[in-house]
């Protein structure tokens, strides 16, 4: 199939994206490295009046580099993370995760902020930034705001974006030295969406320890039981007690299998973690 007839807008500026947005009333969409806007136009998926392209707005591409966070423009793309292109104050945890979407040339033009409005459950980087404890500078026609990660997605394909709003960076607090990842997915084949995923970030100098679930059919679920149980020095069937029924605790309507996978896959993470 082919689109259905729509206007195309050539940004020049964020402003000059929003403003199209706003006039767009409901019906324009911002297409950054179109990984999944353009196929869903060519299925007719995504009705809409009018394309806003972002890709030559140069400001959206820099990532800055400060003493506590990095900034990264919503154009900055999976490979320049995964090639270390951009600064990482993760510990190498954003570059492994590029590294794991889907193959080279989806991630060549696949941008971190078109994945994030998209808030596919079973993306990477939903889960990533919500275990690193990342914000959303998000730009609109009232200014500028900031939305924790953890806050923005709502549900599944669901976000805090209203329709004249667009994401302009993300910001990732630098992680200390002495913490840890772990990372484990479970996927059908190579480069497919997760059918779990799971990062655990360990710092045993801090007593501190994360563990985030993605794939879960909503927004990721941040488990802080099994975190403090793991720190608690909780293992093997006692910590996968408290993951269970954390898990089950969330509300989600998980099948006896799918609760057994997101659960052996939390483990996973967690051993990830302390193994390094």
């Amino acid at each position: 199939m082919k689109p259905a007839p729509f206007s195309y807008h050539r940004a020049t500026s964020v402003d000059d994206a929003v403003a199209a947005l706003t006039q767009g009333a409901g019906m324009a969409r911002i297409l950054a490295g179109g990984q999944s806007l353009v196929p869903m136009l060519n299925l007719r998926l995504a009705p809409l009046d009018t394309v806003i392209d972002i890709s030559r707005v140069d400001s959206l591409r820099q990532a800055h580099d400060d003493a506590d966070s990095v900034r990264y423009g919503a154009l900055v793309t999976h490979a320049a993370f995964e090639d270390r292109r951009v600064p990482d104050g993760s510990n190498g945890l954003m570059p492994f995760v590029a590294g794991q979407i889907a193959y080279r040339a989806v991630r060549n033009r696949g941008t971190i902020g078109g994945s994030l409005a998209l808030a596919d459950p079973a993306a990477d980087w939903l889960t990533t930034l919500v275990a690193l404890e990342g914000k959303l500078l998000i730009a609109g026609p009232e200014g500028r705001r900031a939305v924790a990660a953890a806050d923005f997605v709502i549900g599944s394909y669901l976000t805090d974006l209203a329709e004249n709003e667009m994401i302009e960076a993300v910001v990732v607090p630098r992680r200390s030295a002495t913490e840890r990842w772990g990372h484990y997915k479970v996927a059908r084949k190579t480069g497919e969406y997760a059918e779990s995923m799971a990062i655990a970030l360990v710092d045993k100098a801090r007593n501190y320890a994360r563990l985030v679930v993605g794939a879960t059919d909503g927004a990721p679920l941040v488990l802080e039981q099994a975190a403090q149980a793991f720190l608690d020095g909780r293992t093997d069937d006692a910590l996968r007690v408290v993951i269970r029924d954390e898990l089950l605790a969330a509300g989600r309507e998980f099948s006896a299998a799918r609760l057994t996978m997101h659960t052996t896959v939390a483990m996973r993470g967690l051993k990830g973690a302390a193994a390094k």
